[in-house]
């Protein structure tokens, strides 16, 4: 690997740093534990990984390898962020999860070359993210936890 190689590597990094970085914003702004630094170390992490796997020419398999040991590997990490509170009857985590998940996938892509749709998942993520903070979404959702707490339970 020339240098040339290991320059786009880096730009890559850097552009993993800033959408990885974009999604934890919301998160940090409101005092999730999981927060910019979070979000930008699993999106440059998968970045790096994929890029590195890409460029090797002798194993056209690696790159699939790779982004299939991401998955897991994340998704091992996002299990542990997930946790039930037995004392409230609640899940706690799952959010978070899922998108520290989603993240890799922006960093992968990345490494890929896959610019655009990094670039899309990002934005999707940042407003699924700052919905919880959307006025017109809370009243939704509590439109929504009335009715079900006003239906009549059934027996089966």
């Amino acid at each position: 690997m020339d240098i040339n190689f290991e320059l786009i590597i880096v730009g890559k990094l850097l552009i993993s740093l800033l959408l990885g970085g974009l999604i934890g914003l919301d998160r940090e702004t409101h005092g999730i534990d999981a927060g910019i630094r979070t979000y930008a170390a699993v999106c440059i992490g998968a970045a790096i990984f994929t890029s590195i796997s890409a460029h090797l020419q002798n194993d056209l398999s690696a790159p699939s390898r790779i982004i299939a040991n991401i998955i897991t590997g994340v998704g091992f990490l996002c299990a542990g962020i997930i946790y039930r509170n037995n004392n409230s009857d609640t899940l706690h985590g799952l959010t978070t999860a899922a998108t520290v998940w989603c993240t890799a996938g922006v960093g992968v892509a990345i490494g890929l070359n896959m610019f655009v749709i990094a670039i899309a998942s990002t934005l999707a993520l940042y407003f699924l993210l700052s919905l919880q903070n959307q006025k017109w979404y809370i009243r939704w959702k509590q439109k929504i936890a009335d009715k079900l707490s006003t239906k009549p339970k059934s027996d089966s």
